[in-house]
């Protein structure tokens, strides 16, 4: 797994799926906010499969030439 989120990407994610995880257990939300555990966990790890499959990168590391 090569990183594929830059930093504001990941701090944006882990903000987002905390709030989200936050909404769906006082009940604001449905069960629906539970996904903020998936942003939160991509965040942490900086690694997203999403990206990976539609060819996305924020992460400012030069890619390796061959």
């Amino acid at each position: 797994m090569k990183t594929n989120e830059g930093t504001i990407d990941r701090a944006l994610r882990i903000i987002a799926g905390l709030a989200l995880i936050a909404l769906a257990a006082t009940g604001t939300v449905g069960a629906w906010g539970w996904i903020g555990i998936v942003l939160v966990a991509t965040g942490l790890l900086g690694w997203c499969p999403a990206y990976t499959l539609l060819g996305f990168n924020t992460c400012p590391m030069k890619s390796e030439t061959k």
